[in-house]
């Protein structure tokens, strides 16, 4: 089967559009919640978030153990990938719902109306473990300049104390501090405090 691919111009066409959040039904447990900035273009053309030939998230998370089936980041995911991803009690969501080339062209109020809404969307569903993709955007998000990666010791005003806070590493491939494999031991880590693998 032919791998996926588009034209800048097709990349362009979704511009602005929005990706919806992939998240359990709202009977079932979420356990671990990651968090990307925004959708790429590519993801809004694939409709699976963190979607890019080049970005590590799902190799990373199956490196972990966190996931047991690759999902082809190119193609995007299956239904049958999402429903494995969501029956695992994983969830995706974004801080801004807007597609665009880079992250940097959100702005400094649409981060913060995306930690508003972030914060919202946990109170929902209380995820045991909230796992921030960009150390950057969280700093941005909730006004925490001096944030590090890790366990946040505390959240925003109004955070629910059992949902633990984390930032981890973004796994763009325009990060390139990081590798699959230093991503996949930092998603082993909110994994596991989410109780959805051992130590």
């Amino acid at each position: 089967m032919a791998r996926t691919t588009f034209t800048r111009a097709e990349l362009e066409s979704y511009r602005d559009a929005e990706v919806p959040d992939l998240l359990p039904a709202p009977d079932r447990p979420l356990r671990l919640l990651f968090v990307g900035i925004n959708p790429g273009l590519w993801t809004a053309a694939t409709r699976t978030h963190f979607a890019h030939p080049g970005n590590r998230f799902y190799p990373a998370l199956l490196l972990g153990g966190v996931i047991d089936e690759p999902v082809d980041a190119a193609d995007g995911m299956t239904d049958a990938d999402r429903a494995r991803f969501t029956a695992a009690g994983l969830g995706i969501t974004n801080l801004a719902p807007r597609a665009t080339a880079k992250a940097s062209e959100l702005s400094a109020p649409e981060l913060a109306e995306g930690g508003r809404r972030l914060l919202a969307l946990v109170r929902e569903r209380r995820p045991a473990v909230v796992a921030v993709a960009g150390v950057t955007a969280y700093r941005q998000a909730f006004g925490v300049p001096k944030a590090r990666q890790g366990r946040q010791s505390d959240g925003p005003e109004g955070w629910p104390a059992e949902s633990e806070l984390w930032v981890v590493p973004n796994p763009s491939g325009l990060n390139a501090h990081e590798t699959t494999a230093t991503l996949a031991a930092a998603y082993v880590e909110v994994a596991h405090a989410a109780g959805l693998i051992g130590p």
